[in-house]
């Protein structure tokens, strides 16, 4: 009867939808054992805690003796009551032991052949390499097959986590590490295009980002699962959270792919790079309110003379800001560290040339200067997206 307790809570919390759930929606092949193994102890913690409460306040109110009465016994000790609440214990914690590596490795084990993306995790945002040039903050995934996340960290520690798969990884700088899963319910297309269009442009007028929290899909139309940073990272810590989309076959994430691998020929190089802005992690580092942040402010920034670091000065032209995406060390802004990595192999250079127009947008004075150059666009993409 105790076991069917926390299951009851979490069928209750579901069909309630509340936040105050004891397990989110079980989405991933890694749910069931998980749940299973931590219901097993919470139901021995939660006996052996009632059969402790009762021995503890009955042997009190038994043996109570009045200020100065004689103990009824003095036995120090009983050898095999000793043994039975040492030994006999000790098969629980056995048995706990057993199945929670068996998770562990479980975890640990990544199957051949296991889709691979490639996470980067940066203050405060992630970026989801997708190939093509396609790096996104959403984590898109094909329900039934295995995928692997090779992540690593542009500063500080962060943790991957999602709940309703059930995994968590820690993300230390300077190294790569691994997680996989495989999840088992696609997410739903809940939203109409004309619906998407319509807070898209309503979004476009109060100069508004995308509130995942108070819409509940993304701006594809998808449900999605929520991915958290659980590793206390620095004040935007709360803020770094993204989602996961879960597509029913390869075909259709292959087809979500296509859609962000290249500008649509009907869209402005501004409006473009606007979205750049926001799916590529520019906003964490650059304000375009004139709020300074850990880089300089976009706002009113083309065109304008900028001092440097080193006492110079540079005319903030289509030149300059290309130079400053690609090899953002050449030419560091006075007051600001020297802390953004290059997005070199990142971009297109459709891709570079739209976040310039963008950054040309964001005050009243264009940039002067000569024709973008070329970019040189070698090498491969990077295993994620940077700051």
């Amino acid at each position: 009867m105790l076991n069917m307790i926390p299951a009851a809570i979490t069928l209750l919390a579901d069909q309630t939808e509340s936040k105050l759930s004891l397990f989110p929606k079980s989405a991933s092949t890694f749910s069931s054992d998980s749940d299973w193994i931590f219901h097993f102890i919470t139901i021995v913690a939660l006996i052996f805690f009632i059969a402790i409460v009762i021995a503890l306040f009955g042997f009190a109110l038994k043996y109570k003796k009045a200020k100065g009465q004689q103990a009824e016994s003095q036995t120090d000790h009983n050898t095999t009551i000793e043994l039975v609440w040492s030994i006999g214990p000790s098969f629980l914690l056995i048995v706990m032991f057993y199945f929670g590596a068996q998770g562990f490795l479980n975890h640990r084990t990544i199957p051949e052949g296991a889709y691979d993306l490639g996470v980067d995790a940066y203050k405060w945002g992630w970026g989801i390499n997708y190939g093509k040039f396609v790096i996104h903050p959403e984590l898109h995934v094909v329900a039934g097959e295995p995928t692997k996340l090779t992540m690593t960290s542009k500063d500080v520690i962060h943790s991957l986590y999602i709940p309703a798969f059930r995994v968590k990884k820690d993300i230390v700088p300077g190294r790569f590490n691994y997680m996989w899963f495989k999840a088992t319910e696609p997410s739903e297309k809940i939203a109409t295009d004309e619906e998407l269009e319509q807070l898209a442009a309503k979004d476009a007028e109060t100069n508004a980002s995308w509130d995942y929290d108070a819409r509940q899909f993304t701006p594809d139309g998808y449900s999605f699962y929520d991915l958290y940073c659980a590793e206390y990272c620095g004040t935007n810590h709360s803020q770094m959270q993204t989602v996961v989309v879960v597509h029913e076959t390869r075909e259709d994430l292959e087809a979500w792919i296509k859609k962000y691998s290249s500008r649509p020929s009907t869209e402005s190089p501004a409006s473009y790079g606007e979205k750049l802005y926001q799916r590529r992690g520019c906003k964490s580092c650059h304000s375009i309110d004139g709020t300074k942040l850990v880089g300089p402010s976009w706002k009113d920034l083309a065109g304008k003379s900028r001092p440097l670091a080193s006492g110079e000065s540079v005319t903030a032209d289509e030149n300059y800001l290309r130079e400053s995406i690609l090899n953002p060390k050449a030419k560091i802004a006075a007051g600001f560290q020297p802390v953004m990595p290059s997005y070199k192999g990142q971009l297109t250079d459709d891709d570079i040339y739209s976040l310039i127009e963008y950054i040309k947008s964001l005050g009243e004075a264009g940039a002067s200067g000569g024709e973008t150059t070329a970019a040189e666009g070698e090498g491969q993409p990077a295993e994620a997206a940077a700051e």
